[in-house]
């Protein structure tokens, strides 16, 4: 999808405004006759036009298709589905045998310029609104500038350079700029996280929960500093939330994927999730992973059977230690028992080994069939106390660090000791346990392909994946430094003259 489609009034037309409803805030309103000039006027309407900004994050450019991939692109999962040429674009990124044409490239793409533009918008419309609360012109202000770093930050990690855009173009001519270096990218992501946490409240309540607080505008701009390694910055930051956020660690590591505990004791931010329509649609304001990852043949879900997609890697489900309660919550494994009565074969279609993907499923709970109301976990707290220990390294502080997030794993008491569990200051490549205690503490919360990638183990780790899913039987790709990146969408190359295609695409 093309960003010029929503930079010349467009953006009035399919703004898709929202207003608040509860702990879910995201409810669709009338748009037909909104225009520019009786739009961003009240305290109203800035509260919706941010609202807007935040919809983008349920629709198929970002958490409902496209970054689904970044587990499938990785050594966590694999395509699945019903084979053949189903999911025909999960099969080219699982392969890296990737077009120009790449639907998932091409929605990430469009659905974060899309939130770009939102977000731009209310920067510079909402400061001009008088009829409002300072307060709430201010926190308007901050959820934009949190949300155009989210979006940006998804944006540089899949493509590197970008064009860098902090204002809404006024013409298509302002549209066609080239791509912004990578550098200038993330500063200008720093800059918005550090004026969000300025600008944005500590909580919220009723009906504006879930929307975003400066504890999570903290938490993202810690992992922003973990990625660009600069280590002292991102141990800062996460001390920062561990210390005042308030939150903390659930005991059960299942309870965090509860619907029931949305927005809950853990969790810094999330993507809001309601049920929808009774229909086919991944631009709505559900979930459709509960439907998409559901094993096939197994009648688990509203409309009888899942689709199977976002199968687990053998190799990765056989890496969780004995004891890890995490297998269990993210994995249906052969002889696991299903919910309403039977058994988890040992073999599924689209899932020769048995596997299916768990942490999102809720089963038969909703009575829409395509929608699930359960909520994308982003940010929340386990993963600042892994950003801490990955940033300070074996010292006592990140040793107990990632051992409060190990302890829970093991269902034990998190500030208690653990002989059997605990590293220490002395444990062998200590950064490399990290990373591995990120793939079992985040799986299929879209972060891997992003670890392999910043700690330049990409390459080395899905050859050797790839070496030893041919031990089983199963053909893989192995990626080259060309994927190390995605290929900028090819009708954005058509729109934009000033683009430049990445390397080896």
């Amino acid at each position: 999808m093309n960003i010029s489609k929503y930079t010349c009034g467009a953006f009035l037309l399919t703004l898709g405004l929202l207003t608040g409803c509860g702990e879910k805030f995201l409810e669709e309103a009338p748009t037909d006759q909104i225009t520019d000039a009786n739009f961003y006027k009240t305290q109203t309407d800035a509260i919706q036009a941010v609202t807007a900004a935040y919809s983008e994050l349920t629709k198929e450019g970002q958490y409902n298709a496209a970054l689904w991939a970044m587990d499938i692109m990785a050594d966590v999962s694999t395509t699945g589905g019903g084979g053949g040429g189903d999911g025909i674009e999960y099969q080219q990124l699982d392969n890296y045998n990737i077009p120009n044409t790449n639907i998932i490239a091409s929605r990430l793409w469009g659905g974060s310029f899309i939130g770009i533009q939102r977000a731009n918008i209310v920067i510079q419309k909402v400061p001009l609104i008088t009829d409002i609360d300072p307060a709430i012109q201010k926190r308007c202000l901050g959820e934009a500038q949190f949300l155009r770093a989210k979006y940006y930050f998804d944006l540089v990690r899949a493509y590197g350079d970008v064009p860098l855009f902090t204002a809404p173009p006024a013409s298509v001519a302002e549209v066609s700029i080239p791509r912004t270096p990578a550098v200038q990218v993330y500063a200008q992501i720093e800059q918005d996280l550090i004026d969000a946490i300025g600008n944005l409240p500590a909580s919220y309540s009723g009906e504006d929960i879930g929307r975003a607080t400066k504890w999570a505008a903290t938490g993202l701009l810690a992992k922003v500093y973990l990625t660009e390694n600069k280590k002292p910055e991102a141990a800062q930051r996460a001390r920062e939330v561990i210390a005042g956020s308030g939150k903390t660690l659930y005991a059960n590591y299942a309870d965090i994927f509860k619907v029931e505990n949305d927005n809950g004791q853990e969790s810094l931010f999330e993507v809001q999730f309601q049920n929808g329509r009774n229909q086919y649609d991944r631009n709505n304001v559900g979930s459709a992973a509960n439907q998409f990852f559901a094993p096939r043949g197994g009648g688990l879900t509203p409309v009888g059977d899942g689709y199977g997609f976002n199968i687990p890697e053998p190799d990765f489900v056989n890496g969780y230690e004995a004891g890890d309660t995490r297998k269990a919550v993210s994995i249906f494994s052969p002889g696991d028992a299903w919910p309403g009565g039977g058994t988890n074969p040992n073999s599924l279609p689209g899932s020769p080994f048995g596997y299916s993907s768990k942490k999102w499923f809720i089963g038969k709970v909703n009575t829409n069939i395509w929608d699930s109301p359960l909520n994308m976990k982003v940010l929340r707290l386990a993963e600042m106390y892994l950003i801490l220990a990955e940033a300070v390294g074996p010292t006592p502080e990140g040793v107990e660090a990632i051992n409060k997030v190990r302890r829970r794993a093991f269902g034990l008491p998190i500030n208690t000791p653990s002989a059997a569990r605990d590293l220490t200051t002395a444990t062998p490549n200590f950064t490399d346990a990290v990373l591995r205690e990120r793939l079992y503490e985040l799986a299929f919360e879209m972060d891997r392909w992003f670890d392999l990638k910043r700690t330049g183990k990409f390459i080395s780790r899905m050859t050797e994946h790839a070496a030893f899913l041919r031990t089983v039987g199963v053909q893989r790709g192995v990626p080259t430094e060309a994927n190390l990146v995605l290929p900028i969408p090819q009708s954005e190359l058509d729109t934009n003259p000033a683009l430049v295609q990445n390397p080896g695409y």
